[in-house]
């Protein structure tokens, strides 16, 4: 077991001081929270905001195989970005967190274990205010993470995988069976069967 700090470099997301002002051609593209999706936790990059921005830093821009981490709100998880984004930076107040050594750890396998219970419920304990919780950089920074082998991280990663398919599935067929018995009744209520 390690402290996450010892194995990825996290940083708070760029902080705008407006609103943002979109460019259908601009040089920098902005992930923000609307970009991460809950289904699968991942970032969608089709479709984020393109803004002109002058003298970014190169340790802003976010690359393939960071993760996201929702810092505010209900929901304390992250999404790992699967593409590269190209240009773009991650807005606050998102968190970015960057795995230093691949070797080491699978950024599928990390944003798997921050989705776990036992995490959340550490988050949940590290929160801050009363209204609307926030998840500080320091508590990410101190979250305890197991490390197996990369060969069990990716079973677990692609078990993972499987039972989020098998839940979908499930529930798309409870769905088609609910819309299936709703139409049968109908049709009894109107005498048509």
């Amino acid at each position: 077991m390690v402290r996450l700090k010892e194995v990825v470099t996290v940083q708070t997301g760029y902080s705008f001081r407006s609103r943002l002002d979109t460019s259908e051609k601009g040089n920098v593209a902005v992930i923000q929270m609307k970009d991460l999706r809950d289904d699968n936790n991942t970032v969608d990059c089709k479709n984020l905001v393109r803004i002109d921005m002058d003298r970014v830093k190169e340790h802003h821009f976010a690359r393939k195989g960071d993760l996201v981490f929702r810092s505010r709100g209900l929901v304390t998880t992250s999404a790992v970005l699967l593409e590269d984004p190209g240009r773009a930076v991650v807005a606050a107040p998102l968190l970015r967190i960057r795995i230093n050594d691949c070797d080491m750890v699978l950024p599928e396998y990390l944003n798997w274990y921050i989705g776990q219970r036992e995490v959340q419920l550490f988050l949940d304990s590290r929160a801050k205010g009363t209204f609307q919780k926030m998840i500080g950089k320091e508590a990410i920074e101190d979250l305890e993470v197991f490390l197996p082998v990369l060969e069990k991280q990716k079973c677990i990663v692609e078990v993972a995988k499987l039972s989020d398919h098998e839940q979908a599935l499930l529930h798309e067929i409870a769905e088609k069976k609910d819309q299936y018995i709703s139409a049968v009744l109908m049709q009894l209520a109107k005498g048509e069967t």
